[in-house]
């Protein structure tokens, strides 16, 4: 049986390890922490949104960020302090602006296709994840806003999705929990909600019930392909091992660049750091105004999310601060105050803080599919939509091993990555 090591334990480690079991593999995956999904898949926004896809490579976020630079509450956050990795990450996200369009069309179709995938697996494992499947609601303070919106409507309709423009009393309408005066807005009533901890977690103990492999707490020092194969080199409670492969597919989030590096590729991935705060409904009056239909607010760049019956997650920002997993309170106090103001009827008296690295490439799409090497593949770089398209790049890339492996076809159609101009190849 041919053997893959995949490297990563987040959502698009053990997806990839799910398909690939299905497709026959003798499959290990490996991972740092104790368990999976305690990293960027630990409490993310919740949101699979073919909605936001719009790819951040645009005129406006550049202004953005240049304003906000010196505000430590800002949606988004560019700490000057440079790097020489931080300067031309930068660089190829401006560069990537000539792709916005093209960029945005094809993350929609990817996020269509991966909802099957993400419910279907689901579903024929048992896997109980505070499914929540009311839509999600984008609203709009100002007119400007809303011209934008309108304008990335159009993108999402050419890659597929149905989105439509609702008024301020449909807003009422559609989630009579929310305060707040609006211009108007956009309900994608096919986007659904999940807690991605939950998810990850159930789906790793499908793969282990159906014969995958886990080694966590384990540090991998070196990844190399020989003529033997992949050699893995790693540390396991201070022991040192060594472990070979036919196949590697690295997962690894924000660690992806390094892991390449050691396999000859460029995988130009930022760690671009999320905050959320997940606010615990503990009593009746909290739980009856707490939203059900998953927000998205563009001023603040806010989502929210409805984990079950006594959880509501709230999550935004975009930190630039290389790898730095600190929780700093400037950035989680504009979370609870904008549940304050939204939903003033919820308590917030308990919540729990969390931020994440979301591993971004420079033109937002991820890198799925072959590296120069044989035995060498790719499922990395997703950012703030890894929850959202692990469901299609692990069918994606699990077809890709296949067809190198068994020297066959790829199936035809979006699990093909060729099929999705740049992703294949994106550095």
């Amino acid at each position: 049986m041919t053997s893959v090591a995949v490297v990563g334990a987040g959502i698009t480690g053990i997806t990839t390890a799910y398909k690939l079991r299905q497709l026959g593999f003798d499959v290990t995956v490996f991972d740092r922490q104790s368990y999976a999904a305690m990293e960027t898949s630990f409490a993310n926004g919740g949101q699979l949104s073919a909605s936001n896809a719009e790819v951040w490579n645009h005129p406006s976020t550049f202004l953005k960020g240049l304003k906000w630079m010196f505000r430590k509450d800002a949606p988004l956050l560019l700490h000057p302090t440079p790097s020489w990795h931080k300067l031309s990450w930068l660089a190829e996200f401006v560069a990537a602006t000539r792709s916005y369009r093209e960029n945005t069309v094809a993350t929609v179709r990817l996020a269509i296709a991966a909802r099957e995938h993400l419910v279907g697996m689901a579903e024929r494992e048992g896997v109980d994840f505070d499914l929540v499947q009311r839509g999600i609601l984008h609203v709009y303070e100002t007119p400007a806003e809303f011209r934008h919106a309108l304008g990335v409507n159009e993108l999402l309709r050419e890659g597929g999705l149905d989105r439509r423009s609702v008024t301020p009393d449909e807003i009422a309408a559609i989630e009579p929990a929310i305060k707040g005066r609006f211009h108007g807005g956009f309900f994608t009533e096919s986007d659904f909600t999940g807690d991605i901890h939950k998810y990850t977690r159930g789906l790793a103990d499908a793969c282990l019930r159906q014969g995958v492999t886990f080694r966590y707490g384990v540090e991998i020092r070196h990844l190399a392909k020989t003529a033997a194969g992949i050699e893995l080199d790693l540390a396991a409670e201070g022991t040192a091992e060594h472990h070979r492969f036919d196949n590697v597919v690295v997962c690894a989030g924000t660690q992806s660049r390094r892991f390449a590096a050691m396999l000859g590729d460029r995988v130009n991935i930022y760690p671009v750091k999320g905050y959320s705060v997940t606010v615990m409904l503990e009593d009746e009056a909290s739980r009856a105004t707490a939203p059900w239909v998953s927000i998205l607010d563009d001023k603040a760049k806010i989502v929210t999310s409805r984990l079950g019956a006594d959880r509501l997650r709230i999550a935004g920002t975009a930190e630039f601060a290389g790898e730095n997993r600190d929780i700093r309170m400037d950035r989680i106090r504009p979370l609870v105050e904008w549940c304050r103001h939204r939903f003033p009827g919820v308590s917030t008296s308990a919540v729990i803080p969390w931020a994440g690295l979301r591993p971004m490439m420079p033109n937002m799409l991820p890198r799925v599919g072959a590296g120069r090497q044989e035995g060498v593949f790719y499922n990395t770089g997703h950012g703030h939509l890894g929850w959202t398209l692990s469901g299609i790049t692990a069918e994606m890339v699990a077809n890709t091993v296949a067809a190198a492996t068994r020297k066959t076809a790829v199936p035809v159609g979006t699990a093909d990555p060729a099929a999705v101009p740049g992703l294949a190849h994106s550095a």
